[in-house]
């Protein structure tokens, strides 16, 4: 039987490191691994790759891989609500065998975002107003330039003085990319691009070591977004000790690392050299993350309606909750293998027929309208001519195939005792068929038989008993229908004759 296999080297039940092995129809793909980018690979005849739009981070992609009929969804990281300067994840009703989704925040459910908004900015000002310093730790690409924009609209609004700085490296560069590929970005901000582009920042400078000891307030940008290392640790350990100060944390902190021991109310951390560093700055966590909720989560699965789900990069008991709800609300099984585990779903391989137009009008002639949501069941025959299929009807198959009509007949033997002639007998079955089928033609013919549409009836002797008679019922496949109740029917017996 056909089936999907699928391996998750990254991401199966946790969060960080992405790597799955997919095996569909006889390929092998390697999803979210990185690529070679001095190589051009034009792939194979067979295999089909369709980049879906993700939000996320600028250049950020879904991909669909299909090969014949079977077919992936890998979603990697996605958004599926818009932010400041970029649009949402979209997909179509794709129908995949497999739709393999990210579950960073798979028991979330955010509230409003121009809230968090308004809330981030006004902790972010009353900070800098009371002369403390705020530490927003970030990743390079993607919630560095959302809240950059968010803050530089607001310090042009309200005329703020106190200095915004984002570390140097990456971020920087980052910046340089999003001012080449404006049509990335949402609408908002290619409209705009001519008078002004978002990307070139007023108020926000690139950092110098030496401002972390400066006094006065000022708002810095720095990576890494989990406070494990690099710069954002170094202003954190810097500034902890001031209760003027705060830290805002816009995302998602893995477990062990100093940004996750923050949120989780830590105050004494033990750095290397076994020296404890005691926290007095303000730690809030407000999410900006650009990973889909469980709302966008489900809002992805009704929008590509797939076959089967398959949840990574998440936690496990936050899978496993996303896993259920996936179950119950679409009928449809959901997995959420381990790293190493690997899961084989069997495939139904659908093969596309075309339908002749002839044979659809017949149908469409009778008031059965096409509806995709009912499937329907169409008589015809199926032809297949240079690896393609098509149904047409019977007349138009022999016709191309220029073949002789035969007639298949099916027929049921049905016992009745009666001691009257054959003659007689097929007088009282015409006479109870007429009084019963008032819509259909029912003929007595010359020879004693007896005709309903393409049904015949005829009677005659039994072989051994002479007071029994066999009435012989016999019809083509059109008739199918009326020929089984007509038998039924006889099969009750005759009514008494007056």
């Amino acid at each position: 039987m056909p089936e999907i296999r699928v391996t998750p080297l990254g991401a199966g039940q946790d969060v960080g490191r992405s790597c799955i092995l997919v095996s569909i129809a006889g390929k092998n793909v390697m999803l979210d691994c990185g690529m070679h980018m001095g190589f051009s690979d034009d792939v194979d005849d067979e295999l089909e790759i369709k980049a879906y739009y993700a939000g996320h981070v600028l250049g950020a992609a879904m991909f669909q891989i299909k090969v014949g009929s079977e077919s992936v969804v890998y979603t990697g990281d996605y958004n599926m609500t818009p932010d400041r300067h970029l649009g949402a994840a979209w997909i179509d009703k794709c129908r995949p065998s497999l739709l393999i989704t990210e579950s960073t925040y798979a028991t979330t459910i955010r509230d409003s975002k121009r809230c968090r908004e308004r809330d981030f900015l006004k902790k972010v000002h009353e900070t800098v107003e009371r002369g403390g310093k705020v530490l927003i730790p970030v990743f390079a690409l993607g919630r560095a330039q959302e809240l950059c924009i968010l803050l530089e609209t607001f310090w042009e609004r309200m005329d703020l003085k106190a200095p915004i700085y984002f570390s140097t490296g990456l971020t920087e560069k980052a910046n340089h990319y999003y001012k080449l590929f404006i049509p990335w970005t949402n609408q908002k901000i290619r409209k705009t691009f001519v008078q002004r582009n978002m990307f070139e920042f007023k108020h926000i400078k690139a950092f110098d070591r030496a401002f972390a000891d400066s006094p006065g307030p000022m708002v810095v940008f720095a990576t890494p977004g989990m406070l494990h290392a690099g710069q954002s640790l170094q202003i954190f350990r810097k500034w902890a000790g001031n209760e003027k100060n705060m830290v805002i944390m816009p995302g998602y902190c893995v477990q062990g690392t100093v940004g996750h021991k923050i949120l989780s109310g830590q105050r004494k951390l033990e750095m290397e050299g076994r020296q404890v560093l005691e926290v007095k700055m303000q730690v809030e966590y407000m999410s900006f993350s650009a990973h889909a909720d469980a709302k966008g989560i489900m809002q992805l699965v009704g929008q590509a309606e797939p076959e089967n789900v398959l949840l990574v990069h998440g936690e496990a008991k936050k899978m496993e909750f996303l896993k259920q709800k996936i179950e119950q609300e679409f009928r449809v099984n959901c997995y959420m293998p381990a790293n190493g585990e690997t899961v084989t779903l069997p495939t139904s391989p659908s093969i596309p027929v075309g339908i002749s137009l002839g044979l659809l009008k017949r149908e469409m002639a009778q008031g059965l309208l096409p509806d995709a949501k009912k499937p329907r069941l169409l008589h015809g025959t199926l032809i297949m001519k240079d690896s393609n299929f098509r149904l047409v009807s019977s007349e138009q198959a022999l016709k191309e195939l220029g073949l002789a009509e035969h007639q298949l007949r099916f027929t049921c033997r049905v016992h009745l005792h009666d001691t009257r002639k054959e003659q007689e007998m097929a007088m009282r079955v015409y006479n109870h068929l007429k009084s019963v089928l008032k819509d259909h033609c029912v003929q007595h013919l010359p020879d004693g038989s007896v005709t309903v549409e393409s049904i015949l009836v005829q009677a005659a002797a039994h072989s051994e008993d002479p007071g029994t008679k066999v009435l012989l019922v016999s019809w083509t496949y059109q008739d199918e229908e009326l020929g089984s109740y007509l038998t039924s029917l006889l099969k009750k017996g005759l009514p008494q004759a007056s």
